[in-house]
């Protein structure tokens, strides 16, 4: 029993280390590496409050895995979600950590850039604003605008409670009346300018009304 246990002992290291060798060259073989740019998911946020700004928007990863995995990653696939329900008004600042990042099984985080994020909480408001066109470019010669109509004529506005107050009306995103010689009617966007608010309707209805100048 002995004899069979440790006989021929060189020849069988070397079959271990040749098995092992094999292993990792399956394993790792069209192992690769990327950095890519994750954004970043609150979730949980108390009700009441809202996020008025932020130092960070998206996190850089690198990562590693097979090749083949990565170069068929999608956005969505690789993602920094941060619970937001202890949040309250004010600013705080949240870490990250390699729990917080949403990647496949086999995808591996080697690194990620910033660690951290500063973020300014503020109280829910909401409130009805009015909506004005926003025309531009010249009429045809002899032609003027003789009114024009928006509806609805007002909108309302919800979200950190300082963007809030700062709005007094919206305009719609620009409508072009260059060389126009009749009247028209189309719906247009809201343009909201970056401001970090959410609006209860995305678009207006804008009837414009022309009319000949007198000679």
């Amino acid at each position: 029993m002995r004899r069979k246990l440790f006989g021929n002992i060189g020849l069988k290291m070397i079959s271990a280390a040749l098995a092992l060798s094999l292993w990792f060259f399956v394993t790792y073989r069209g192992q690769s590496e990327m950095a890519i740019d994750a954004s970043i998911e609150f979730k949980n946020i108390p009700k009441g409050i809202e996020m008025l700004k932020q130092n960070v928007r998206r996190v850089n990863l690198n990562i590693s895995g097979h090749e083949r995995i990565l170069k068929t990653l999608r956005p969505m696939d690789v993602r920094v979600v941060l619970d937001l329900s202890e949040a309250k008004k004010g600013e705080a600042v949240y870490f990250f950590d390699i729990n917080n990042i949403i990647v496949p099984r086999t995808i591996k985080v080697l690194r990620m850039e910033p660690t951290s994020i500063k973020v300014v909480f503020d109280e829910y408001a909401s409130k009805t604003v009015p909506v004005k066109a926003h025309i531009t470019g010249a009429m045809e010669k002899g032609y003027r605008i003789k009114s024009i109509e928006v509806k609805p004529s007002t909108v309302g506005v919800e979200g950190a409670r300082t963007e809030v107050n700062r709005i007094a009306l919206l305009r719609t995103e620009q409508i072009d009346i260059t060389g126009l010689d009749t009247g028209i009617t189309q719906d247009v966007r809201l343009n909201l300018n970056g401001k970090n608010i959410r609006t209860k309707a995305s678009e207006v209805t804008v009837k414009i009304s022309v009319e000949r100048t007198s000679r």
